[in-house]
């Protein structure tokens, strides 16, 4: 025979002990041939009494304590069941763990006691608070409650949980404790009326409660005396189902009430046995319990012997039990006996694996087993760690390697009632997942909110930050309390109070609002815009009138204003001009890589043309008139038709090669710059190689330039020779032009760099058609008659 302690005031909870070791000692198939018996104490809820009870009982102080093989006398105590409280059963284990005797608590829930190391003969049937914080923690985070108050007991128990709290929130975040009071242990009316003042002030609108039942009533009396309104509680397992506190006067504050509760279990043939229950009757538990509860029950009292009759009425023992309300025979929401029961089978498991140890195969030394006439409470042990049953309520019983139970909670809900009652229901539970936190599940639909809105509440230090907007914590502040800050340029948040901005992609920027990343706006000199429209068809006017003053000259070729000063050369300008204009459509339109390599060739060799052939006309211009003169005919065979074609080719393949090798080496690529604007992406055309570029503008500058001085020096010849004025004139326009374009060009960003390149063509083109072509287009169509070779004397001389 093996004895237990039970350390609870409660006469369900030991009933329950009571009656799991009658079933046992019933089962055939659980300890057969042996009989448990059970010794209960209560605590009368002082820390030195159920101490020194556990303590005499371990320490074998006890009186009568004399084992015997024959099973005479008081049998040992081998394990004990308690205590209740968190901060008593630290006390005991501490001490009873030295002495390796197996404590299976039913309602401690304190985390410290998960030290396996600390505690060693330690175990429970009730999760750790770790885990109920943890559950706690998901209801927060489901609800999106953020700011909220805890309230603890001043013992052990709330002293761990809110140290669990703390740390708990650091590392997973998610919401912030507005405030943490301690509940006092005694009744202090000033220190009560501070703490339910302070919940009224406070933004927060969930209160934590992790209290025993005594301080959570002191509480709400509180509350109800400030008629404290409007609050979201949310209560530990040792409240969540409190009977004590489902009182009219608490549930207009109390209900909605969300709470954790012990797992609920059913206990077969336990109202049978409650029913059975009488002080008169030789029952295994102690008799002294039972009249306590008979004489609450029934509002009586046993007379004395020794006391004399009073007005008092006197029990009977013939008062029936099933004909009043007891809380003793609700077996409907059995919790805390649950635990109670699964202790007890928890303890019987051991013992019977125990006694099924086969010598030679057993856990000890020299695989020796225990013998049952000298079983010492560590020889237990052992196999209490390695308990693994199902009760016949479906739940499996075990213990991991610090001594806590499988964790499970269910979620209960406090419905107000239309009469005014209470409905504690059931709204879903917490497991442990994989990951060893706690897995939520909830049916919403179920849940009763005590709000007008009748939806959850709001609880939060700061509103959300919509998206488009970052935290950012206040200074001095908790994290939950933030303001929010609108993200910047090219970054978003495309949630709710998003910590940090993320900068959108290189080829994205951010929307007006912030909260989404849009491709951005291209720009380019385009067909399709006004700029761009302007410039092209400038540039299709200036070939068209190149083509008409073209169809001119050819029509007209035999007449000696074309043939004067080689029409050949004029032909070949007309044709290069039109180029000129043509090779200033490449810089309109989104760059490619053929438009880019091909736009600076063509607008260089074209160019390079054009000056070539007015360089090669201003020195015919010199060398005639040079041939003019006494003696210098010879200077004219220099510079026939064959040598003006072979100038102009020769100058042309030289910015043809500068071209090529510029193309070759570092070739013009399409860009997208952004650092013109960050919104936009410019599309533009990189030169490539610097030195190439300034290389086919020099070029070009020089053959200008060269035209410009013979140009000049001719200014004065006489009036037969007088092309030369135009020849100055229009290089005196070209040689502007270029030279205003290379700060402009410099200076314009973007799509203005390619428009400012595009005029100074389409300026400097017509600068020379007009110049050069639009005094012998006057001629050749207004002024026919001074079309003749008598007039042309006069004016030019005729060389082809």
């Amino acid at each position: 025979p093996t004895h237990a302690q039970g350390e609870h005031a409660n006469s369900v909870d030991a009933m329950t002990m009571a009656f799991a070791v009658e079933e046992i000692n019933k089962n055939p198939d659980l300890l057969p041939n042996l009989t448990l018996g059970y010794s209960l104490y209560d605590n009368c809820g002082a820390l030195v009494i159920g101490f020194s009870g556990a303590l005499s009982l371990a320490s074998g102080q006890e009186e009568g304590i004399s084992p015997q093989e024959n099973c005479s006398g008081t049998p040992p105590i081998l394990a004990i069941v308690g205590d209740s409280y968190s901060t008593f059963s630290i006390a005991i284990a501490n001490v009873l763990g030295l002495f390796k005797i197996p404590i299976v608590s039913y309602f401690a829930t304190c985390s410290c006691l998960s030290d396996h190391r600390q505690f060693p003969s330690f175990f429970r049937t009730i999760p750790s608070d770790a885990f109920q914080v943890n559950a706690v923690i998901q209801i927060l985070k489901h609800f999106g409650w953020t700011w909220v108050g805890l309230l603890v007991t001043d013992d052990d128990y709330g002293f761990y949980v809110a140290q669990s709290f703390q740390s708990s929130l650091s590392q997973q975040g998610g919401a912030c404790l507005a405030y943490v009071e301690v509940l006092p242990w005694d009744s202090k009316p000033g220190e009560l009326k501070r703490i339910v003042n302070l919940i009224k002030t406070s933004m927060a609108r969930v209160v934590i409660v992790f209290a025993h039942e005594i301080h959570t009533f002191r509480l709400i009396e509180e509350v109800a005396e400030q008629n404290v309104t409007g609050q979201q509680w949310i209560a530990s397992e040792a409240w969540a189902s409190a009977a004590v506190l489902q009182i009219p006067r608490f549930i207009p504050f109390l209900g909605g009430t969300l709470g954790i509760a012990i797992r609920r279990g059913e206990i077969p043939g336990l109202r049978d046995f409650l029913l059975q229950t009488h002080p008169n009757k030789n029952n295994n538990y102690e008799t002294n319990l039972v009249r306590q509860f008979w004489e609450h029950t029934f509002q009586c009292k046993f007379k004395p012997a020794e006391e004399e009759e009073d007005d008092e009425a006197l029990c009977t023992g013939d008062e029936d039990l099933e004909q009043v309300e007891t809380e003793l025979l609700d077996v409907s929401n059995l919790r805390p006996e649950y635990n109670v029961y699964k202790a007890v089978y928890a303890l019987a498991h051991a013992l019977d694996e125990m006694l099924h140890c086969e010598p030679g195969k057993g856990p000890f030394v020299d695989r020796t087993c225990a013998a049952l006439q000298s079983l010492e409470p560590w020889q237990l042990l052992h196999y209490l760690q390695k308990v693994n049953f199902t009760t016949p309520f479906g739940d499996q019983v075990s213990f991991d390697e610090n001594g806590d139970a499988l964790p499970m909670y269910d979620v209960m809900n406090w419905v107000w009632l239309p009469d005014g009652g209470t409905k504690i229901q059931n709204v879903g539970e917490v497991k442990k997942s994989a990951f060893g936190r706690g897995e939520l599940v909830l049916n919403e639909n179920l849940i009763f909110w005590n709000f007008e809105s009748k939806q959850p509440p709001q609880s939060a230090c700061s509103e959300n930050c919509p998206p488009g907007t970052r935290m950012a914590r206040k200074k001095g502040q908790p994290v939950c309390c933030f303001d929010c800050i609108p993200c910047s340029d090219g970054k978003i948040s495309n949630g709710s109070n998003a910590r940090e901005c993320i900068s959108c992609p290189e080829d994205f920027w951010s929307s007006p609002q912030r909260d989404d990343c849009l491709p951005k706006e291209t720009e380019f000199l385009s067909y399709h815009e006004p700029l761009g429209i302007c410039l092209t068809t400038t540039s299709l006017l200036g070939t068209f009138i190149c083509a008409l003053v073209l169809g001119i000259f050819i029509y007209h070729r035999s007449t000696p204003i074309v043939r004067a000063n080689n029409s050949e050369l004029s032909f070949l300008l007309l044709v290069s001009l039109k180029l000129c204009f043509l090779c200033s459509l490449l810089f309109i339109g989104r760059p490619r890589l053929w438009t880019c390599q091909l736009r600076h060739a063509a607008f260089g060799i074209s160019f390079v043309l054009c000056v070539s052939c007015i360089l090669v006309k201003t020195m015919v211009v010199l060398a005639v008139f040079k041939a003019s003169k006494p003696g210098g005919g010879a200077s004219l065979k220099w510079f026939g038709p064959t040598q003006q074609r072979g100038t102009v080719f020769t100058l042309t393949c030289i910015q043809a090669a500068v071209c090529t090798v510029w193309i070759v080496s570092a070739s013009p690529m399409p860009h997208k710059n952004t650092q013109y604007h960050n919104d936009k992406i410019v599309y533009e055309c990189e030169v490539g190689s610097t030195f190439g570029f300034a290389v086919l503008l020099s070029y070009i500058g020089l053959l200008a330039f060269i035209s410009f001085v013979l140009a000049f020096l001719a200014r004065n010849l006489p009036d037969n020779f007088n092309e030369a004025k135009l020849i100055t004139f229009s290089m005196l326009i070209f040689c502007a032009v270029w030279v205003a374009f290379v700060p402009a060009y410099i200076n314009s960003p973007g799509r203005y760099a390619d428009a400012v390149e595009v005029f100074a063509i389409l300026a400097s083109s017509f600068g020379l058609l007009v110049a050069l072509f639009g005094p012998k287009c006057y001629i050749i169509l207004l002024r026919p008659e001074r079309n003749t070779k008598k007039a042309i004397m006069g004016r030019g001389i005729t060389t082809s």
